[in-house]
């Protein structure tokens, strides 16, 4: 089969097309042919070597973190899936920019009916990261007022939807051109972030999405009430910042997690969140791909046609 390698760190000249074996499910494994992958901003990290979870000693290593496709083969202990299945899964060590991926059953899930292959493959890592985000790590409730940063990206357009749907105030923060995006998704606030300082605007929020880090980070504290959650996808917030007194921080990293995709499967069957995919690209042009979401403001996600 064709997969994209790296076999080390640096820039687009990295990455290279290879035949290699189509690998098989172990007992508790489904082999997936790929119709289509997502490409994410953690796969741009993970090829310039910045991303600590992968080492050198995990090269040469298949790139991309989330998958859609058909079930080709199941392995001997899964029985929850079988041939001919359309699915969609976040990944791990076996990469996406592939023809055939090896998926845990546990982290795969059936592809709403009402979506192509593109959309799907655009879904998993950035839905997990996002629901995660919220509800697992931000306990999320009725009524509560969340900012997010970065709310137009990948992870940011399913933060901002799954906050509405579970009933929070939504602000986000984006660039002047994105703002009718923003606006689109639904947020109650649309937030310049060229001409406006969000620390203006809120006040005695109960949790800020942080998908930007830096200095943003380091301001949102001021804008939380007493026992609010600053949780982020990149740094750990200082927990000793002035501000940070009587709140909480937290970084994480997505899970994989087979029944939290299909709930939010099933938002996206019912229409209470939509994927915008603003890019397709094949997948012998991955390269494109990354360096596209490393230097535009990307509006949803960005995915690769494999078949």
């Amino acid at each position: 089969m064709k997969a994209i390698r790296i076999e080390t760190f640096g820039g687009p000249e990295v990455m290279v097309v290879r035949d290699v074996d189509i690998p098989n499910p172990a007992p508790n494994e489904v082999l997936v042919r790929n119709m289509a992958a997502g490409v994410n901003p953690v796969d741009f990290k993970i090829r310039q070597g910045e991303y600590p979870e992968v080492k050198q000693d995990k090269l040469p290593l298949t790139m991309g973190r989330e998958v859609a496709g058909v079930v080709e083969s199941v392995g001997r202990d899964v029985d929850e899936f079988r041939p001919g299945d359309r699915v969609f899964a976040m990944i791990g060590a076996d990469g996406g920019y592939a023809q055939y991926t090896r998926v845990p059953a546990a982290h795969l899930a059936i592809v709403p009916t009402s979506l192509d292959w593109r959309p799907a493959a655009g879904i998993p890592l950035a839905a997990h990261t996002a629901w995660q985000a919220l509800v697992e790590h931000g306990q999320l409730e009725q009524g509560q007022k969340v900012l997010i940063h970065g709310g137009t990206g990948g992870v940011g357009h399913f933060a901002v939807q799954f906050a509405r749907v579970k009933g929070a105030q939504v602000y986000a923060t984006a660039s002047t051109e994105s703002l009718p995006f923003l606006e689109q998704l639904g947020v109650d606030r649309a937030i310049d972030y060229k001409k406006e300082k969000f620390e203006d605007i809120c006040s005695d929020f109960d949790l800020v999405i942080d998908l930007i880090g830096g200095d943003t980070q380091t301001r949102s504290w001021q804008v939380l009430g007493d026992g609010g959650r600053l949780v982020s996808t990149l740094t750990m917030p200082d927990a000793h910042h002035p501000q940070a007194k009587g709140k909480t921080g937290t970084r994480f990293t997505a899970r994989p997690d087979g029944k939290e995709l299909a709930e939010i499967a099933g938002l996206i069957e019912a229409s209470q969140v939509i994927v915008r995919i603003q890019k397709v690209f094949d997948l012998t042009e991955a390269a494109d791909a990354l360096d596209f979401i490393a230097n535009e403001h990307v509006h949803g996600k960005v995915v690769l046609r494999v078949a």
